[in-house]
């Protein structure tokens, strides 16, 4: 029988279901495409395009959605001083996830709209507008329930292998 130390560190299933930053960014990535492909109509383009790169689009902005969801989480995380602040969510904590989100994707959106980010895009005539802020309506109301969401899906999953 082979020594325990020379055997390679193996990585288990187990382990990485517990991993808080893999299950926010797996339950963003689950929950923002689905709602990426459905608002794809309400940006100017995307109605037209080609099937790819629909989907292509769709994925990047999944990526992005994924991101902003990680550094929400880690900025509460910062300010909680925990990782843990997930397993049982303060109303503060759920605001502060929440703004930063929200702040995020409204800075995104509006330097986006503008041609001022990495890639620029515009709505379609369908977009509902956000007055005085300029930005579609859709993105925003992205940032206000799935990130609620991803927090009861992360919880339920935690705890679950917790058991």
């Amino acid at each position: 029988m082979s020594d325990m130390k020379t055997m390679p560190r193996v990585i288990h299933r187990r382990t990485l279901t517990r991993n808080t930053e893999l299950n926010v960014a797996v339950f963003a990535l689950l929950l923002n495409f689905p709602w990426e492909i459905l608002q794809a109509p309400l940006f100017a383009g995307m109605a037209d395009g080609s099937f790819i790169d629909a989907i292509k689009g769709c994925s990047q902005a999944t990526l992005g959605d994924a991101v902003i969801m990680l550094l929400a989480y880690w900025t509460v995380s910062g300010v909680a001083k925990s990782r843990n602040w997930i397993l049982a969510p303060t109303s503060k904590q759920l605001s502060l996830f929440l703004a930063v989100g929200v702040s995020i994707t409204v800075a995104i959106e509006w330097l986006a709209t503008r041609g001022y980010w990495v890639q620029s895009w515009t709505y379609s005539s369908a977009m509902p507008i956000v007055p005085g802020v300029g930005i579609g309506l859709s993105p925003l109301l992205q940032w206000v329930f799935l990130p609620l969401l991803v927090i009861w899906f992360v919880r339920r999953q935690l705890t679950t292998c917790n058991k």
